[in-house]
């Protein structure tokens, strides 16, 4: 069995990571207490990859949850699953981040990291065969970014031939919780390019144009939005969770998605995404998923794929679907729409289908693309970046506490290189097209 160690770090990082237990405990069938009480038995047959067994029928989550102040750990406590925790596993201070990436990830979240490898190491002690690892955060606050990206690194120096996959917020002048968040997200994005194997961009913008119209929420408050990131996040880890024909583990995924290791950021996106009003009126074809599933209303980052190309694409559906079907229906996109995937890396779209669907549905499909357009999300933030850092405002925050300017210099120069690489495998594609 290979196992994943998943640690959760900050207030958004616990809260999604609180959501993803939650969802992913209902779909193995194991209750608020860790006790199994499902009626099937592939439920069980891979469960160990993120549970520990500690007696016959009782699941403790292989879960570290971290964070600078100690409100975000009672929450989670009090969260339906939190009961499941391990209470060793519950790692904070008193201070607090204060919206500072350099507090998170010179002072306080140093102290507090060689506890967390602490715990890592004993969770990794007991695991057979240790896959990987996978952490939630965002990149806009100080303790999912700074201290987010300290532990990513660290793990990456003990751990080097482990996969690092990460579940990452990405921040948006929409929701926007504290000014300085275009400098937390450029410092990360800096660790995540030359630390992570995966990284899964969760855009806050997308997230919310979901909730108002495709789901018609008028007022979408966070648990919405976490709901969203956890149902994409257990369709993700689909592969790893069951029985079923494709990625049926982490760096097989990786293998089959990055085809250059700087270029290892993905879209992600769930279907089928409706309003409760509209879903009498619909039933659900695999040929009515793949295509939602390809739409940009379904992405949960805000840039629109068809403006760029596909370097590769992996669709897991879920559910009693015929693989016949699957296939046909994925050909069908790549025939139609072929200007918008590159022709330098045939066959580049990999598909797996998983015969129990999450729980209220019948079938459902997620969907995993490396697109070069991701770099939008990322211009935005380094536009905003470098609007604030040219006039060297808010810049004594980060320098007062130990910063030197050359890094933020690094930072943005590492993200336009990132920008710049995308940029330049869209180019030859088209270039290529026009020949």
């Amino acid at each position: 069995m290979k196992e994943i160690i998943h640690i959760q770090v900050g207030q958004c990082g616990n809260q999604i990571g609180c959501k993803f237990w939650e969802s992913i405990s209902n779909e193995h069938g194991i209750d608020s207490t860790g006790i199994y009480n499902g009626d099937n038995d592939n439920q069980l047959e891979c469960v160990n990859v993120y549970y520990n067994e500690i007696d016959k029928k009782k699941y403790v989550p292989r879960a570290i949850l971290t964070d600078l102040e100690p409100g975000t750990m009672d929450a989670a406590r009090a969260s339906p699953f939190g009961q499941l925790f391990r209470l060793d596993n519950f790692i904070f201070r008193q201070s607090g981040g204060g919206g500072n990436w350099v507090r998170a990830n010179y002072t306080e979240g140093a102290e507090l990291t060689d506890l967390l490898l602490d715990i890592v190491r004993k969770e990794s002690e007991s695991c057979d065969c240790l896959q990987g690892f996978q952490l939630t955060h965002s990149l806009g606050g100080a303790t999912g970014s700074g201290m987010g990206t300290l532990i990513i690194s660290k793990v990456r120096e003990e751990y080097p031939d482990r996969i690092m996959m990460t579940f990452s917020v990405f921040p948006s002048p929409l929701v926007c919780e504290t000014v300085v968040e275009p400098y937390n997200a450029t410092l990360s994005m800096h660790q995540l390019i030359e630390n992570t194997d995966q990284t899964y961009c969760i855009d806050n913008e997308a997230l919310y144009n979901i909730c108002s119209r495709t789901l018609k929420l008028p007022t979408p408050t966070y648990d919405d939005l976490n709901h969203l990131i956890s149902s994409t996040m257990s369709g993700v880890t689909t592969c790893l969770r069951f029985p079923g024909q494709l990625n049926a583990d982490s760096r097989k995924l990786s293998v089959n998605m990055v085809p250059f290791p700087r270029l290892h950021f993905f879209l992600s996106g769930f279907a089928p995404l409706t309003s409760r009003s509209s879903d009498l009126y619909r039933s659900l074809t695999v040929s009515e998923l793949t295509h939602e599933m390809f739409h940009t209303k379904n992405l949960m980052a805000s840039c629109d794929p068809r403006q760029g190309k596909y370097l590769t694409v992996a669709a897991i559906y879920r559910g009693q679907i015929s693989m016949k079907e699957v296939e046909e229906e994925i050909l069908n996109i790549q025939m139609k729409d072929s200007s918008y995937f590159v022709d330098w890396i045939p066959d580049n779209v990999k598909t797996a289908v998983c015969n129990i669907p999450p729980r209220g549905l019948e079938m459902s499909a997620t969907f995993i693309a490396n697109n070069t357009l991701i770099q939008e999300v990322f211009k935005r933030i380094s536009e905003q970046f470098t609007a604030m850092f040219r006039r060297k405002a808010f810049l004594h925050w980060y320098t007062c506490d130990g910063m030197d300017e050359m890094e933020f210099t690094e930072a943005e120069s590492n993200v336009h290189d990132l920008i710049s690489e995308y940029q330049q495998y869209n180019n030859i594609t088209n270039e290529d097209n026009d020949d």
